[in-house]
């Protein structure tokens, strides 16, 4: 649809708040209904999303710049499209500020024609605190008022990997569950607080994952109210010692109480590591404890690095797991982590991690 030109002029008037920018204004309706499986999408900008596997999606959450092309398009895949939604928690522990700021986020979701908010609040809170209460009222009045305001939208909050109050998020994970659609279980980074030796590990081994899971569903949170989260990043460790077993010390960088933590390496792409591992020491190689996929490699000085990663072989077992324990979904943080280029070996690389997403394979313990 053509802009009418008073709106390029005045964007703020009524008239022009709810102009669809799509080709047919059916493309501007609410996505409504649901799927068998879940599979969410966190798109952080740009126009990499013009090559995700759109055969498999059926929520993006919008973490860059709103873009009307992307609406219309996810929407003509019959995929929703949702807010990301971020506030300090001593913001909202006012009723009225928090009522102000559900408010300005579903007039923003109208105004976009989104399908709902995606809730991403990772601040340490003490239980019991008011930033407690103050959080799990937010997430309720959120979704109360998307769906009264919005019929057919989706809420959705994202919880650390594990409900053990992990980075200090002690948060009412069961209350959190049953107040919104579902809950994106971030299951990566699991080594921000590494209390043991002082080595890299896999960002998210699956014996310790999948425990966290069975954790949350002991908790008697549903699993139809769980999305798996997996990593397209890893995680490239500089190596103060390299034992000749191959185990990488790292530096101390504590966080949150924990002597050592991930941040002693930086993330890194899955692009970028498909790119180094055909030069790196050893190739890749499969840690059978931790069930996932490494590296090694040496800089120009002398120094080894350790890379941990995940790939299509762990996140099957991974996507296969939610399926056995019957979890609403998977997705992945981000989805412009791969490389969308025209180079064959790339996309057969990137095929395969979306393939990966629902791919089902026996899951076994070692």
């Amino acid at each position: 649809m053509i802009v009418p030109w008073i709106c390029l002029m005045f964007p703020t008037l009524d008239f022009c708040k709810t102009q669809c920018p799509c080709e047919t204004q059916e493309l501007c309706n609410q996505i409504i209904g649901e799927k068998d499986f879940e599979v969410y999408v966190f798109d952080v900008g740009g126009k990499t999303w013009k090559s995700y596997d759109w055969s498999r999606i059926t929520t993006v959450a919008t973490f860059g710049k709103y873009d009307p092309e992307l609406m219309c398009y996810a929407h003509s895949k019959g995929a929703r499209l949702v807010l990301k939604g971020d506030v300090l928690l001593s913001e909202v522990v006012d009723p009225a500020k928090r009522t102000a700021w559900v408010a300005e986020k579903v007039a923003l979701a109208k105004k976009q024609f989104m399908d709902g908010i995606n809730i991403d609040i990772e601040q340490a809170v003490k239980e019991a605190s008011p930033e407690y209460f103050a959080l799990t009222a937010l997430v309720k009045e959120s979704t109360e008022a998307f769906h009264r305001e919005i019929p057919g939208s989706q809420v959705t909050f994202d919880v650390a990997w594990s409900p053990d109050c992990i980075d200090k998020r002690c948060y009412d994970y069961v209350a959190l569950a049953e107040s919104c659609d579902f809950l994106f279980v971030m299951s990566y980074d699991e080594q921000s607080q590494i209390w043991g030796d002082c080595i890299a590990m896999a960002n998210a081994p699956i014996k310790q994952t999948f425990k966290a899971y069975d954790h949350y569903m002991r908790m008697k949170i549903n699993p139809r109210k769980l999305v798996m989260g997996v990593p397209w990043y890893g995680y490239d460790y500089p190596c103060l010692n390299f034992s000749q077993e191959g185990v990488c010390t790292i530096a101390k960088v504590p966080f949150h109480g924990a002597p050592c933590s991930d941040a002693a390496g930086r993330q890194v792409p899955y692009s970028d590591m498909m790119k180094q591992i055909k030069s790196s020491m050893s190739g890749r190689m499969w840690n059978e404890v931790q069930d996932a996929p490494y590296y090694n490699y040496k800089t120009k000085d002398g120094q080894v690095h350790q890379v941990w990663y995940d790939d299509p072989e762990s996140i099957s077992l991974k996507a296969a797991y939610a399926s056995e324990r019957g979890l609403w979904g998977i997705g992945m943080w981000n989805g412009d982590l791969l490389d969308y280029s025209n180079n064959p070996v790339a996309q057969q690389q990137t095929k395969a991690m979306w393939n990966a997403l629902n791919r089902a394979k026996p899951w076994k313990e070692h």
